[in-house]
């Protein structure tokens, strides 16, 4: 066997290295260049449509069962079908719901259903109200609702107080949004 060089082995050993560098990186040069489009999200599944919302009036006897988390659920009986009762978001009703008065009773239930669902939006009992018409008083997020809310935090609660001063202070306003803030009845 012949011995190489020593003054040419170290010239050897970086031409042998650069030819393994180049085996080694020319699949990535040889890649088509990145795209500086954005890739194409994906579409979003279409969600099914709801059912229109019809009247429906059923009689019964109002029960309550409570589920393993604590919540209480109404619920009525009539001709055979038996029906979950919504009034609203059991967090902000808290203790004060306003279908807990009638348990027990037997009443006539104004409301709405989606077909083939076996919940009804309950608008009226023995022809009383429960609430308003128009948007119900549990919408508007933390903000509106404050504390009871599911949502809101004390620490979220104080950054928009912050921000809402920062606004009103920014455009010499007492109101932020302008408009949308009621005022206090003057007192008497």
């Amino acid at each position: 066997m012949q011995s190489i060089d020593r003054s040419l082995r170290r010239p050897l050993a970086v031409l042998a290295l650069v030819a393994l560098a180049t085996i080694v990186a020319l699949p990535t040069l040889a890649a088509d260049p990145p795209s500086s489009e954005k890739p194409a999200k994906p579409e979003k599944a279409q969600k099914p449509e709801k059912a229109p919302a019809a009247p429906i009036t059923v009689s019964g006897t109002i029960t309550v069962a409570t589920e393993p988390d604590g919540r209480s659920v109404y619920s009525v009986t009539s001709g055979g079908t038996i029906y979950q009762l919504d009034a609203g978001p059991a967090w902000f009703h808290g203790d004060k719901h306003p279908l807990k008065a009638f348990v027990g009773q037997a009443v006539r239930i104004d409301g709405t259903r989606r077909e083939g669902a076996s919940e009804i939006d309950v608008v009226a009992i023995d022809g009383k109200q429960l609430r308003a018409p128009g948007k119900p008083p549990w919408a508007g997020g933390w903000k509106r609702v404050g504390e009871a809310h599911p949502g809101w935090t004390q620490e979220t609660w104080d950054r928009w107080q912050a921000k809402v001063k920062e606004k009103q202070d920014k455009f010499g306003v007492d109101c932020w949004p302008p408009g949308h803030c009621k005022k206090a009845p003057a007192s008497p």
